[in-house]
């Protein structure tokens, strides 16, 4: 009951157009319109089950803390649905693809994130940049189920997996 719906990615890291999009934007410090513009289509368009989201939300980062939340609030913006940043990260972590294995990619998010008062039962779109595990986006969807979200739709602008 916890668990997130499957979720999808924009790009890969660095990969033509939209990859390397993501990378600029990071390196910047702000995600262009057109990666908003490239999400609402794939929202939209190629990902039905999530077209329906009552609101956004996204996971938060203590190292660029405004990166994230800009761009989750934009897409919400052009989707006509709420920004609620309901999650909050409590403390820094070593990032996950320093982590040997996925034990450890486990254990680095224990108790690094809280999720405040939501919409109960609505769906919810969770945004993040990048994925590479997909325990970060496992994690606060299985927090923002347990505080009472609907369905858990997980979303990155960029795999940064080598799988």
């Amino acid at each position: 009951s916890l668990r997130a719906e499957p979720g999808r990615y924009l790009s890969r890291w660095g990969e033509p157009l939209w990859g390397q999009w993501v990378a600029q934007g990071k390196a910047s410090g702000s995600f262009g319109e057109p990666l908003v513009k490239a999400s609402v289509e794939l929202l939209r368009h190629r990902w039905l089950e999530a077209a329906a989201v009552g609101w956004v939300t996204c996971v938060p980062s203590l190292r660029h803390p405004t990166l994230v939340p800009d761009f989750a609030r934009r897409l919400a913006m052009a989707l006509g649905v709420p920004f609620l940043p309901v999650v909050e990260k409590v403390r820094e972590t070593e990032p996950q693809k320093q982590m040997e294995n996925s034990f450890h990619q486990c254990h680095n998010l224990d108790g690094v994130f809280r999720v405040g008062a939501l919409p109960a039962g609505q769906a919810v779109l969770l945004i993040d940049d990048l994925v590479d595990s997909g325990w970060t986006l496992t994690l606060v969807a299985a927090l923002l189920r347990k505080q009472g979200a609907g369905p858990v739709f997980p979303y990155a602008l960029a795999s940064s997996a080598a799988r």
